[in-house]
């Protein structure tokens, strides 16, 4: 199994009610998986989102934790219910109602990584899957929810900043009319996972920045968003999609020449994102939502 379960860095001291998180950047890939994945080494690596711990690194310096995953995507899905087991995958498992991300192979345990492409060779055993839930899933989602409880007590709100990367072509189509092609997706689940004020305020991060935003469209936020998103008693959710293109080279899944400078940008973006309801002047107005 992975060495750990979640990594987490804390501020010297705490000073924000954001917690920033990275559920899909995980890359301590287990010797006994790797065995078995029928995928290469790179393959198996595609659905990752792979740097994006080090894009955010810099959130401690701001008085906000980063939680970050060990274990990877393709081994098991943080940003899924830990009910969102596939029977095509998974021995035993019942078909229940029609769950597209399960039927798509994309459950807590994924049954392929990007394009569709197939992980295992057969299925693997009740045993098995309920054994990644409990060593990788319990543990991240507990430091998360203590995470969250802690900066709402602080605080009198929390903030989670859920953040992921897409593939270039995920917003293909999008922009339209001489508009620019967006390089950072919002999801607010419409509304429903955070309160706007704490969205605006997120966006116009990015926007200060430079970079091109939209909201909900492709990704409006998932299981993460869906559970811990509670605007009406002060928990919010905003998840961020980041364009791997601008950071990356998506084919060899490492760096590219732009690194260093977007890592660099972020640092602004980080500093006004964790100073989200700062004092308690600030965070009434929020609380109140």
């Amino acid at each position: 199994m992975p060495e750990a379960a979640y990594h987490i860095e804390m501020p010297a001291r705490r000073t924000s009610c954001v917690v920033f998180a990275s559920p899909h950047s995980g890359r301590d890939y287990p010797a006994a998986f790797l065995r078995r994945t029928v995928l290469d080494d790179l393959s198996v690596r595609s659905s990752e989102d792979a740097y994006v711990d080090r894009l955010f690194d810099c959130a401690p310096e701001f008085g906000a934790p980063l939680l970050a995953a060990g274990a990877p995507r393709a081994y098991v899905d943080l940003n899924r219910s830990a009910e969102e087991l596939d029977p095509a995958l998974i021995e035993g498992v019942r078909r229940g109602s029609h769950n597209p991300r399960v039927t798509s192979g994309l459950g807590v345990i994924p049954r392929v990584v990007a394009n569709g492409r197939a992980i295992y060779r057969g299925k693997l055993t009740r045993a098995e899957a309920e054994r990644r839930i409990a060593d990788i899933w319990r543990p991240y989602h507990a430091e998360l929810a203590r995470q969250l409880s802690e900066a709402h007590r602080a605080h009198g709100l929390a903030a989670l900043i859920d953040c992921h990367s897409m593939p270039h072509e995920a917003v293909d189509g999008i922009a339209r009319g001489g508009a620019r092609r967006p390089e950072i997706v919002l999801g607010d689940r419409f509304g429903a996972s955070a309160a706007s004020e704490v969205v605006d305020r997120v966006e116009a991060a990015f926007v200060a920045a430079g970079l091109t935003v939209v909201r909900n469209a492709p990704f409006a936020g998932a299981y993460v968003a869906q559970h811990y998103g509670r605007p009406s008693r002060g928990q919010h959710v905003v998840q961020v999609e980041i364009d791997r293109a601008i950071y990356m080279d998506e084919k060899a899944i490492r760096p590219n020449a732009g690194f260093a400078a977007f890592r660099t940008l972020l640092r602004d973006v980080v500093a006004e994102i964790a100073a989200l309801g700062g004092s308690a002047e600030a965070a009434v107005p929020l609380a109140a939502e």
